[in-house]
């Protein structure tokens, strides 16, 4: 009997051992699918970077024909734009659906707010999902219609801690430094002033225009005033590349070039600031949108303590060098400018400005600190990761008008923001030019004035601003017109930048660095039109930290007081007691080159160790009066310094 029960039991397997055999058959059967689904993921993603490295490819090599065929009335941007529209059309609607994911999602219902993470219990196993945003019942079968289209909208984040620090930071590496402080209160008056003025235009225009769809029945969610100061403060936010390429090609006047680089450069570090401050004011009570005093100028204390802090920031990582080989100081180079946005990021702060204004220290003092060859290297480093970046940044913009898939496209808001912005412009450059002249000796002309007005183009830094967050109905709209506005001022206020400058009179084909006037003028124009803050600075620059941060005279022996000679040596570097020779610098016309250190210290400090009588003021004039010979490109300016034969 006991033979024929196990015989049975052989013949007859018991339910539980069929039970575990297809589990372990659908456990394995799973494995297989998701080792397939990662494999098939792996592949797309090769194929997502493929397509923007041949966006970049292919920008280059119509880059380089243009530029031999001398073909002006299209930048690069531009370019990248035009190809990222061409790709973003094929991906959208000339590839099939690849979907591999399972179409009908499963559903729970949280009463009180969304969460970021869910664990998902199937069959005994525990699966995380992350939140990626809300979506419409009405789409609720396409989230997923695309893998591709779903993979190249990249995540904002990649945009402010990848590509946009080496832009930023290489707009102050590369300040071209002598009309840059002749105009600088003008800079810093457009920059802060102009900025604030045409965030607070915007915004109340476009509040004007929002409670207009509501009354058309043309708004479908909430869209507050604060709202609308935040895409004031976004749209603020200028980048005329286009404008100050041309302008380097055709040799145009290098007052206009420096009032608008450096307007673009400032204005960037304020409207984000601005837009951070304004995303901060929270008024007390159950309303959170209304206006309450308290509330506003705490907003105002943010946004001082978040530009100041961040300025500190940049300027004391910005000092950290090391000399030693080559490779490693370019090595630490590279890692400090980028490691001072993310600090500053981390602490509360703003990258973009902290990150700015390290490239400003470190072209003024680190970068004499380095050997010839890593001088070399840093600037070619840079160069090239500005390039790239912003034409990737340009080349995603195309795509993501076809692959981005939270558009909301309003004629009326589009409409009504053009007009914002050219009015918000007009009352930021006229009025402030009005009101500068007051007080320069050398005035902002009309034909200057309507050429800035004009190139008051948006760009990379809008664009970033924008996309960080589009988890609103609001913040969707801001997008999708923040794009828009990108594309007209790249293609049409650049394309028109030529026949402006030609229209406006502007003269064009001198080198900007050479004044027409004898010597003596020169200095004497140049001593009159440098701004007084910036001399006040340079005094204090020239005697106590350059010194200390450089190694290059004069020794701190000489300009401090004789009781302070114990310090005095302790800070100054012994090089330079020995550097009779000063370091050089043959690549921008930033950083103090060879002539210009000649100039400035070889006649406060002698060779024979004597201190001449010459002043630090006579040592701006001529360093600010060094003359150059320029080979303009575009983004570069290659400098061979002129021998005098008087």
């Amino acid at each position: 009997a006991e033979a024929v029960r196990e015989e049975t039991r052989h013949q007859h397997p018991a339910p539980w051992s069929q039970c575990c055999r297809i589990r372990a058959d659908d456990g394995g059967i799973e494995e297989l699918a998701t080792e397939k689904e990662a494999e098939e993921s792996h592949r797309q993603d090769s194929v997502n970077l493929l397509t923007f490295i041949l966006l970049l490819t292919l920008t280059i090599l119509t880059i380089w024909l243009f530029k031999h065929r001398r073909v002006r009335f299209l930048h690069e941007t531009g370019l990248a734009m035009i190809y990222g529209l061409l790709v973003g059309v094929i991906l959208r609607y000339g590839i099939p659906s690849t979907s591999y994911h399972n179409k009908t999602p499963p559903s729970c219902t949280l009463q009180e707010r969304p969460v970021s993470t869910v664990l998902l219990n199937v069959s005994g196993k525990l699966f995380e999902y992350t939140l990626k945003g809300e979506i419409n019942l009405r789409e609720i079968h396409s989230v997923e219609q695309n893998d591709m289209l779903r993979k190249l909208t990249f995540d904002p984040e990649v945009f402010f801690n990848i590509l946009l620090p080496p832009i930023i930071f290489h707009a102050g590496y590369s300040l071209k430094k002598r009309h840059f402080f002749r105009n600088l209160g003008s800079i810093i008056t457009y920059a802060f002033l102009g900025t604030a003025i045409s965030c607070f235009v915007i915004g109340n225009l476009m509040y004007g225009v929002v409670k207009m769809m509501q009354v058309l029945g043309q708004l479908t969610d909430k869209f507050y005033y604060t709202d609308c100061l935040f895409f004031g403060a976004v749209i603020s936010a200028t980048d005329p590349v286009t404008v100050l390429a041309i302008f380097n090609e055709l040799h145009a006047d290098g007052d206009l070039y420096a009032l608008l680089f450096g307007e673009s450069v400032m204005n960037d570090a304020v409207a984000i600031v601005l837009s951070s401050s304004i995303m901060a004011y929270q008024p007390a009570g159950a309303n959170t949108h209304t206006f309450d005093a308290s509330a506003f100028f705490k907003s105002v204390g943010i946004f001082l303590g978040i530009f100041s802090g961040s300025f500190a920031m940049g300027a004391v990582t910005g000092v950290v060098t090391l000399h030693c080989f080559p490779l490693l100081e370019t090595a630490l180079f590279f890692l400090m400018s980028w490691s001072t946005f993310l600090l500053a990021e981390a602490c509360g702060f703003t990258g973009v400005v902290a990150v700015l204004f390290c490239g400003i220290t470190q072209a003024h003092y680190t970068y004499n600190n380095l050997s010839e060859e890593s001088t070399k290297r840093t600037k070619q480093l840079f160069e090239v990761l500005h390039f790239l970046a912003e034409n990737f940044i340009f080349s995603y913009m195309g795509l993501a008008l076809f692959t981005f898939q939270k558009h909301v496209f309003s004629p009326i808001f589009i409409f009504g923001a053009f007009i914002a912005i050219f009015i918000g412009r007009a009352l930021n450059i006229y009025p402030l030019s009005f009101l500068i002249n007051l007080g320069r000796r050398h005035k902002i002309r009309g034909n200057f004035q309507h050429m800035m007005m004009f190139a008051g183009l948006r760009g990379a830094m809008a664009f970033a601003l924008a996309i960080r967050d589009t988890a609103t109905y609001a913040r969707q709209m801001m997008f999708t017109t923040t794009l828009l506005i990108v594309f007209f001022t790249v293609w049409v206020c650049g394309g028109g930048t030529t026949p402006m400058l030609s229209w406006l009179h502007i003269r064009v084909g001198v080198d900007p660095d050479q004044d027409l006037q004898p010597c003596g003028d020169r200095q004497s124009k140049t001593k009159q039109e440098s701004a007084w803050l910036f001399r006040l600075w340079y005094t204090f620059d020239h005697n106590y930290l350059k010194p200390i941060l450089t190694h290059s005279g004069p020794p701190l022996t000489s300009t401090l007081p004789a009781c302070c000679g114990p310090l005095a040596r302790c800070l100054t570097s012994p090089q330079a007691y020995e550097n009779h020779e000063p370091l050089q610098d043959n690549d921008s016309d930033l950083i103090l080159n060879e002539g210009d250190l000649t100039l400035t210290y070889g006649d406060t400090w002698g060779v024979n160790g004597k201190r001449s009588d010459s002043t630090s003021e006579d040592a701006l004039e001529r360093e600010l009066d060094t003359r150059e010979h320029e080979l303009l490109s575009r983004g570069t300016r290659l400098v061979f310094p002129m021998e005098d034969h008087a």
